[in-house]
Parts: structure tokens; C-alpha cells; sequence
């Protein structure tokens, strides 16, 4: 079974979207298996965000993200989604500039700004395992790989 990371970011609690995403995902047929509300602390957005130091918008995407709380899940496919589990919510998510997402995607239909785009989810097994296991721990993340 694929499982990936989904962030739903302050953004998008702020403007009451949480159901609305949480509902397309479920709807596709993935399904939750962690889920918690919580404020992102600057040390985990630092570890989460730590491919970006250094550019320009760093900075500002630490503010972002640890400016008032977000809805982290791990999501489950099914048995046969394999890798395709990253693939599925990136494209339910669409392009990270919600001017160029594409509609009936999730920032296509509500994003606004490019900085502020709603959803982070997960781009590959590695990612996902590391970022599982920086915001559930070793339980969620040893979970997923004894299911596998």
C-alpha cells in the first residue's frame, strides 16, 4: 500500500477549505490513515523545508507555514497504487502556481497566490517516508512500512 504526506496549509484552514480538500482526496479513493491540526513549530518547517535554505523565498515560506495552524495527514492508496500514490495527489493538487493549475484541481479551483498555494504533498517514497516520520514519529512511519 502507497502512503504519502499531505499538508493542508494555513491558507487553507484559514479560508475553511480543510473538508473540501480532505473530501476530494477521499473521494478519489485514498484514504486517511494519520491526521492531525496542529501549529507547524519553526524547527520542524526548517527540517521540512531544508532543500529550500538559502533561496530567496525560504524566509518567507517558514513565516507562512508556522503562522497559524495546519491539517498534516498521511494518506493511503490502495494495495496496487504503489509510487502512483504520488502522482495521484499531485495531480488532484495541481500546478504549484495556481494561475497555471489546471481547473478541478484542488489550487486551480481555490489557490490564489503562488507563495500561498494551499497543499503540500509529498513527491516521491523517499519524501514521504522522511516526511511522515518528521511529523507522526517512528509509530506512523514504522506502520507504514510493516503494511507494505
Amino acid at each position: 500500500m502507497g502512503h504519502t504526506l499531505v499538508i493542508c496549509k494555513p491558507d487553507a484552514v484559514e479560508r475553511g477549505l480543510v473538508g473540501e480538500i480532505m473530501a476530494r482526496f477521499e473521494r478519489k479513493g485514498l484514504t486517511i490513515a494519520a491526521l492531525e491540526h496542529r501549529c507547524i513549530d519553526r524547527e520542524t518547517a526548517e527540517r521540512h523545508y531544508a532543500e529550500h535554505a538559502g533561496k530567496p523565498f525560504y524566509e518567507p515560506l517558514l513565516e507562512f507555514i508556522t503562522r497559524s495552524p495546519s491539517v498534516v495527514m498521511v494518506l493511503d492508496g490502495p494495495d496496487d497504487a504503489g509510487d502512483d500514490i504520488f502522482a495521484v495527489v499531485r495531480a488532484l493538487v495541481g500546478a504549484t502556481n495556481p494561475a497555471k493549475a489546471a481547473p478541478g484541481t484542488i489550487r486551480g479551483d481555490y489557490g490564489i497566490s503562488p507563495t500561498e498555494n494551499l497543499v503540500h504533498g509529498s513527491d516521491s517514497q523517499a519524501s514521504a517516508e522522511r516526511e511522515i516520520a518528521l511529523f507522526f514519529g517512528t509509530l506512523v512511519s514504522a506502520n507504514s512500512k510493516a503494511e507494505r
